[in-house]
């Protein structure tokens, strides 16, 4: 493997699933996800803690050290860890820490040691939220690690404008009002506002029919109405963003151990 291609890789993001600040408008691990998998040329391994962790005493290290050999196998591949904190998260610091994850994460350091000793191109991608909470051994052997931000106005309207799409005989809905309203939004923030908002005219509807104190038949029950302005309005208020307190911390350890952000 020639010096000037990173095997490895980290992406941190805020808590709550994030969209990115790619022309693809889809969550920021999903696009990098999404990218990798475009390639024909590509095995991608998908794996989560679950995937790998075992009760049998050993069999962990097995299966670690088995989708290794695979990747290489099948070499050019993609080994993907989702939510990497649950499996390798800073070792000593918790005395009630078992030896199986002890055992667990020193098999997974080794593997990844052992990718730059070959010209097989396995390539690794790691994920998590909680970037502060890995091992100091595993953050040296991940080469890159990229921040995904939350997402920034332009972002923002493109995911109002697809999750909740003007009518056609309706009024354009205020995006602009919504952008405003929404920073420091993450994009699952951003969903929940889109969730509440539409469920307003269904709940309009609702006690409308629960006023009648009698059974409508299928065909004469009325259309649901239209998002209007106050709709959304209770929705801004009712959601409040849920990431923006660690942000701070996303920046200290991007500025400690950050490669760049994703423009």
């Amino acid at each position: 493997m020639q010096l000037n291609t990173p095997s490895t890789l980290l992406v941190y993001y805020h808590l709550g699933k994030v969209f990115s600040y790619l022309a693809l408008q889809v969550q920021g691990r999903q696009c990098l996800q999404r990218l990798l998998q475009l390639s024909a040329t590509l095995h991608f391994f998908n794996i989560s803690a679950s995937s790998i962790v075992s009760k049998w005493r050993g069999d962990s290290e097995k299966l670690v050290k088995v989708l290794f050999e695979l990747a290489r196998h099948h070499a050019p591949s993609t080994i993907f860890l989702d939510e990497i904190d649950a499996i390798i998260t800073q070792r000593g610091e918790a005395r009630s820490e078992h030896e199986a994850s002890r055992r667990l994460k020193t098999e997974l350091l080794i593997q990844m040691d052992g990718l730059t000793k070959t010209d097989e191109l396995v390539f690794v991608l790691a994920a998590t939220n909680l970037p502060w909470e890995l091992d100091a051994a595993l953050l040296r052997r991940l080469e890159k690690r990229i921040l995904v931000p939350l997402p920034e106005p332009e972002a923002r309207r493109s995911m109002f404008e697809e999750l909740l799409p003007p009518a056609p005989d309706a009024d354009k809905l205020p995006y602009d009002l919504m952008v405003e309203r929404t920073e420091g939004y993450s994009g699952s923030d951003i969903r929940l506002v889109c969730k509440e908002t539409a469920m307003q005219p269904l709940r309009r509807l609702m006690a409308c029919l629960e006023e009648k104190h009698e059974v409508v038949p299928e065909d004469e029950l009325p259309k649901v109405g239209p998002i209007r302005r106050e709709d959304i309005e209770v929705a801004l208020k009712n959601t409040r963003p849920s990431a923006h307190m660690h942000t701070p911390r996303y920046e200290k350890f991007n500025n400690d151990y950050g490669s760049q952000l994703l423009h």
